[in-house]
């Protein structure tokens, strides 16, 4: 099963509303953009959303007076944003497809590029990349998160053969680590009751390869895990501001 069917199916059994408009969330336990502050105001800028899941961050872009265009694979989670952006009252621009297949927008046609936790689904991050450079326009920003190394290959409990702890998931008992840092074989997790495929990446494979694509990285934010319900010795989520450089 490919992870864009998984989605489609978490779609249909999670009806929940999920996390609430007017913010944007960088993942689960991670701090919002209220508090990190690295999207700048998107007033009258055009704003890309990569794998925008049930539209969440594309809504409040849209909310917050962006005009907000949203990527994402799964026609099953794309028709739970359509529906939330209308009881929302707000347009954005919806799009089925591959984070990498950027066609439909011209080049140096976005003012700012987002992302949150879906590129570590993506094999060829460079490609997405090269892709989100040739868009955005010159010194635009790209801002992303996605699971920390960290959080893929150490947990507190034994995980079931082939799996990966949920990272930051309170949980007793010392830290173990599961497998290598520098392993960059495709994983399998556990995501809402279902098994997603992650292809793991140090920080310094993410940096240089963004240096490649023509970025220059300018924020990278490593935030510990908020909630009561958390403990974490790792973090989860690894945050990212670049910029394209470049005229």
């Amino acid at each position: 099963m490919t992870n864009t069917e998984t989605w489609d199916r978490i779609a249909v059994r999670d009806q929940s509303a999920g996390p609430a408009v007017g913010d944007v969330h960088y993942g689960p336990g991670a701090p919002t953009e209220r508090e990190l502050r690295l999207l700048g105001s998107v007033v009258g800028k055009r704003v890309l959303d990569l794998g925008c899941g049930a539209g969440q961050a594309a809504i409040s872009l849209a909310m917050q007076g962006a005009t907000a265009i949203a990527v994402d694979a799964s026609s099953a989670q794309l028709g739970r944003a359509r529906a939330r952006a209308e009881r929302e009252e707000v347009r954005v621009e919806w799009h089925e497809g591959d984070v990498a297949d950027l066609a439909f927008l011209g080049a140096d046609s976005v003012d700012l590029v987002f992302s949150a936790h879906a590129l570590d689904e993506v094999r060829d991050l460079s490609r997405v990349f090269r892709q989100v450079h040739r868009v955005l326009k010159p010194h635009g920003a790209f801002v992303f998160s996605h699971e920390h190394p960290l959080a893929l290959c150490a947990g507190h409990d034994a995980p079931a053969p082939g799996t990966v702890p949920t990272p930051g998931a309170p949980s007793p008992g010392r830290l173990v680590v599961h497998r290598s840092s520098f392993d960059r074989a495709p994983i399998t997790v556990e995501r809402h009751g279902e098994k997603l495929t992650l292809y793991p990446r140090s920080v310094s494979d993410v940096f240089t390869a963004l240096g490649r694509a023509g970025f220059r990285v300018e924020v990278i934010l490593e935030p510990e895990p908020v909630g009561a319900d958390r403990r974490p010795l790792v973090p989860g989520t690894i945050i990212w501001r670049a910029r394209k450089e470049g005229v």
